[in-house]
């Protein structure tokens, strides 16, 4: 009896998938080694932080807390220099408050000077240069730095975003290939040689698959290109990551959208009624208080905390009288908002805290030995005669209309919104026909002249 159509369209297909897999594997693999060596300092980052600035952030616990302004006032005095744009009460008892400055000589204008006050006492124990939302210190932010973009800027971004890109694609056609296999051919024990080495990496590979999915799709969500597709997309979906109000009576805003520096940290009522206030709505540590940005805006107060039960609500307080404005819960986000700042918390290891981090080292490991197993298939496939022999082309010649076409319009379309998977794998294709035309040519006239010869 004949196969199946589906037995033959898939037949036919995975010369195409291993090919794509071979060749990706290949030529994106240092990317990706890259990313994942630097991925697994940042996950141990933030451990080595907590040791290294210990002395910045903790404190011993005393009996009576400060009130925040006189807080603030000797982080002022130690540094009068730049803006407080924003402040983070101690959110637990034995650490310390930081006060941010920008404006600040010598630091970067998307950094801030964190101010460490103890709040016992109002000494200074230090002041370190900080930076994002998860409030990096140096350390953390140098490995970061270095993951998202090897100190290259904006250019460097494309480096991560090519990595993120293609991540999926190896790690979904290595998963397929695995599962076509005969089960006797995923043996690791009592073998040896490159089938050893293709059930490593295949093991490996398919215990390891859905978490590379999930840092592929998860990294693409702040990629330079790709981010910005995926940010359209939801804002035209109504699922853009709201902000509360800065001022009163106005809805929450549609974008999430830090408020503007500048202000002063002790407008208005000041910052211990503003504090008051937002307890009384229910904000427990950790929090950021934010200064009006100007004459006409409200205090913001959010609460910070990305680690699980994630706390990111946030109030608006109109600084003349101490009344809140505007409030927005978490719980009121919409769906894609939530889940975009779940994806991005468990990628960068802040939603579940050591466990998150360890299994991301164990998945940045993972990527690490199979792309070594991997180029050790390579070598060994050369059989000592032709090193790294690749796949051979045409596969996609046999593959049936009705699977190619669809496939095709697929990749087109992923292609456009993930811009470094499709110009790559469209240059990769362009590249491979042109060869093959060649070798085709080649092949031609060699038969001719052996024809003639003959």
């Amino acid at each position: 009896a004949p196969p199946a159509p589906s037995s033959r369209g898939w037949t036919t297909l995975r010369p195409l998938v291993l090919r794509l897999h071979f060749y990706a594997g290949l030529l994106v693999a240092p990317f990706l080694l890259v990313a994942a060596v630097t991925g697994l300092l940042y996950a141990g980052s933030y451990q080595a932080e907590k040791l290294v600035y210990a002395h910045e952030m903790t404190v011993p616990v005393g009996d009576t807390e400060l009130p925040l302004s006189a807080q603030v006032a000797a982080a002022r005095a130690a540094h009068p220099e730049g803006t407080v744009t924003a402040v983070r009460p101690s959110p637990a008892p034995d650490a310390t408050t930081r006060v941010l400055l920008s404006g600040v000589e010598g630091v970067g204008a998307d950094h801030t000077l964190a101010v460490f006050v103890d709040p016992y006492t109002g000494k200074v124990r230090g002041a370190l240069e900080q930076y994002g939302s998860s409030g990096a210190l140096p350390l953390r932010t140098w490995i970061s730095e270095l993951h998202r973009n090897l100190h290259l800027g904006e250019t460097g971004r494309l480096y991560s975003e090519l990595a993120a890109s293609w991540l999926w694609v190896v790690a979904l056609g290595g998963l397929v290939l695995w599962f076509s296999r005969r089960r006797a051919l995923r043996k690791v024990r009592g073998i040896s040689g490159r089938r050893r080495t293709l059930g490593l990496h295949g093991t490996v590979g398919a215990w390891a698959a859905a978490g590379f999915l999930f840092l592929s799709a998860t990294g693409l969500t702040w990629s330079t290109y790709a981010g910005a597709n995926i940010d359209e997309l939801r804002t035209s979906l109504g699922q853009s990551t709201p902000s509360v109000a800065t001022a009163a009576g106005g809805e929450h805003a549609g974008h999430d959208a830090a408020t503007a520096a500048g202000g002063d940290a002790g407008h208005g009522v000041g910052l211990d009624k503003v504090l008051a206030a937002a307890r009384a709505e229910r904000l427990g540590d950790p929090v950021e208080i934010v200064p009006p940005a100007d004459a006409s805006s409200a205090y913001v107060v959010k609460q910070i905390q990305r680690s699980w039960p994630t706390k990111q609500d946030s109030v608006a307080i109109d600084p003349a009288t101490g009344e809140v404005t505007d409030v927005l819960r978490f719980a009121d986000y919409p769906v894609l908002a939530k889940l975009t700042r779940w994806g991005i918390d468990l990628h960068s290891g802040s939603l579940f805290g050591l466990v998150n981090q360890i299994a991301l080292m164990l998945l940045a490991l993972s990527l690490i030995l199979l792309i070594v197993w991997g180029y050790r298939m390579w070598w060994q496939r050369g059989r000592g005669s032709a090193f790294g022999r690749p796949i051979p082309r045409g596969s996609w010649q046999q593959v049936p209309p009705y699977v190619l076409v669809p496939g095709l319009a697929a990749v087109a379309v992923l292609g456009y919104f993930v811009p470094l998977l499709g110009i790559p794998l469209a240059c990769f294709v362009a590249v491979d026909v042109v060869l093959g035309e060649i070798a085709h040519r080649r092949g031609r006239r060699t038969s001719g002249s052996e024809a003639a010869a003959g």
